[in-house]
């Protein structure tokens, strides 16, 4: 549970935007996305790998 502390006379939007900054440090979003479905380590492994040849190909065009 997040806990934003509100000065007195504080306006309610910068006590807003604060929270907003504070629920997306937490990442809870994304751990949310992920345990939606299961995806095997294998499968994992291979869009990582997919995702660094990737990379690698973009750095290779720059030069």
């Amino acid at each position: 549970m997040l806990i934003i502390p509100v000065k007195e006379g504080e306006n309610i939007e910068r006590a807003i935007k604060k929270y907003k900054k504070k629920f997306e440090k937490t990442k809870v979003m994304r751990q949310l996305r992920e345990r939606r479905e299961f995806t095997k380590p294998s499968v994992k492994r291979r869009q990582e790998i997919i995702k660094a040849a990737y990379k690698q190909q973009l750095r290779d065009e720059e030069f």
